[in-house]
C-alpha cells in the first residue's frame, strides 16, 4: 500500500464516510504488515492517526481534485507574491496582492459551490474557512500542506500565517526605495534663496499630496473589488438557494397531483361502492319479500295438510 494512494481514497470521501473507511484501511495495512514487515505496520499507524476532514477541508480538497491546474497556479502566484515581498517590488506586490484577495474569494466560492452539489452545502463560515486555507497555502507555496491540497489529499487545515513570514531581501534589492537627498550643511542652507527652499517644500508637500491619493484610490479599488466579490458570492448563494425551493415547491406540486390523483380514485371507489350498496339494499328487499311469501306459503300448505288428516 502507498500513502499518497491512501491518502487520495479517503479525503475523496465524504466527512461522513471517512471514518468507516480509514478503519478499513488501517486493518488492511495492518495486515499486509504482519505479512510484510514494520513498513506496513509502520503505514497503518499512520491512517489510524489521519483526522476526519472537517467540511472546509473536505471542500478546498474538492476543488483541487476538480481543476488540477487551478490549484498549480494558485501556488505560483503564492510564489510570486513570496519573491514580490522578497525583493521589495511595491507595484507588483500590490497587484499580486489585489490578484490573491480576488483569486481566493472566487476559489472558495467555487468550493462552496462544489460541496453543495455533491450533497453537502456550506455555510458562509465554512467558506470564509476554505479562504483562510487557500490564504495559507499562498503564503507557503512549498510546505507540505501545499503539496498535499495540490493532490487533492490535504488532511487538516494548515495553521494560519500572518503575511509572508521568514524572508530576507535578496541581494542587492534592499534599497529599492529611493534614497533620501543628504541634508544641505548649514552653510549651503544659508546660500539657499528662501524662495527655493519654500518651493522644495511645497513640491515635497505635494508629492505627499500624491501618494496619499494613489494609496487612497488603490483601497478604494481592493474594497470595491472585495465587494463585488462578496456581491458575486452572494448572488451565487441566492441562485442556489432559488434552485433549492423551485426544487422543493416542483416536489410539493407533485405530491399534491397525486394526493389529488388519489382522491379521485377514492371519490370513484366511494361512488362504486354506494351503488354496489343500494344493489345489496335492492336484494335484500326482495329476498326479504320472497321470505315472507314462502313462509306463507309454507302455513297455508301446513293448514291444508292437518285439514285432511282430520
Amino acid at each position: 500500500m502507498d500513502a499518497d494512494e491512501v491518502a487520495w481514497e479517503l479525503y475523496g470521501l465524504k466527512p461522513e464516510a471517512f471514518t468507516a473507511a480509514r478503519a478499513a484501511c488501517a486493518a488492511r495495512a495492518r495486515r499486509a504488515g504482519e505479512e510484510r514487515g514494520a513498513g506496513e505496520e509502520a503505514l497503518a499507524k499512520r491512517i489510524a492517526g489521519w483526522r476526519r476532514p472537517t467540511l472546509a477541508v473536505w471542500a478546498a480538497n474538492l476543488l483541487a481534485r476538480a481543476d488540477p491546474e487551478q490549484a498549480h497556479r494558485l501556488l505560483e502566484l503564492g510564489r510570486g507574491l513570496r519573491e514580490a515581498h522578497r525583493t521589495l517590488a511595491g507595484p507588483e506586490l500590490r497587484d499580486l496582492s489585489h490578484q490573491r484577495n480576488v483569486v481566493v474569494a472566487e476559489m472558495a466560492r467555487q468550493a462552496a459551490q462544489l460541496a453543495g452539489d455533491a450533497g453537502h452545502p456550506v455555510s458562509d463560515a465554512v467558506q470564509h474557512e476554505v479562504e483562510e486555507i487557500l490564504h495559507t497555502l499562498l503564503a507557503e507555496p512549498a510546505a507540505g500542506p501545499a503539496a498535499d491540497w495540490a493532490r487533492g489529499s490535504l488532511t487538516a487545515a494548515p495553521p494560519p500565517v500572518v503575511g509572508f513570514t521568514g524572508l530576507e531581501p535578496a541581494p542587492g534589492t534592499t534599497p529599492r526605495r529611493a534614497a533620501a537627498p543628504p541634508k544641505p550643511t548649514e552653510p549651503a542652507r544659508k546660500k539657499e534663496p528662501a524662495s527655493s527652499r519654500q518651493q522644495e517644500r511645497e513640491q515635497e508637500r505635494e508629492r505627499g499630496r500624491e501618494r496619499e491619493a494613489r494609496a487612497k484610490a488603490r483601497a478604494e479599488a481592493d474594497r470595491a473589488a472585495r465587494e463585488a466579490t462578496l456581491a458575486e458570492t452572494e448572488l451565487t448563494a441566492a441562485e442556489r438557494e432559488l434552485r433549492k425551493t423551485r426544487s422543493e415547491v416542483a416536489e410539493l406540486d407533485e405530491r399534491i397531483s397525486a394526493l389529488q390523483d388519489d382522491l379521485a380514485r377514492a371519490r370513484h371507489e366511494r361512488a362504486d361502492l354506494h351503488a354496489a350498496e343500494e344493489a345489496a339494499a335492492r336484494r335484500h328487499r326482495q329476498a326479504d319479500r320472497a321470505l315472507d311469501k314462502a313462509r306463507r306459503a309454507a302455513a297455508e300448505a301446513e293448514r291444508a295438510w292437518k285439514a285432511l288428516n282430520r
